[in-house]
């Protein structure tokens, strides 16, 4: 057996030693003065980018719809009239009420 097998990970003090190191980690890490202003522009340009490329999709995906509907509606056989066109002979459902005569 090794000794590193022998030492359980969560014996007594195992916590108090990683937060030692993580200290001591924390301790010898700067940040750059501007990088809180270069994060933030990068940010930005991906919002950017994002919003335009979103709405260029937008356009081409609206464009090819309207193109498909004007192509659907162009392509119908020319004797077939209009959309709501009714071949069935419409006949009154009621006698026309007589015109009133004049002077009444």
């Amino acid at each position: 057996m090794n000794s590193q097998e022998a030492r359980p990970v969560d014996g007594p003090g195992t916590e108090e030693r990683l937060r030692e190191a993580m200290e001591a980690l924390a301790g010898h890490v700067h940040a750059a003065p501007d990088a809180y202003r270069t994060a933030q522009g990068e940010w930005r340009r991906r919002e950017r980018r994002r919003r335009l490329i979103l709405s260029v999709l937008v356009a081409v995906v609206f464009t090819l719809a309207t193109l498909a509907g004007l192509w659907v509606l162009n392509s119908a056989p020319a004797g077939s009239g209009g959309i709501f066109n009714d071949d069935r002979t419409t006949t009154p459902s009621a006698p026309p009420v007589p015109a009133a005569p004049p002077g009444s």
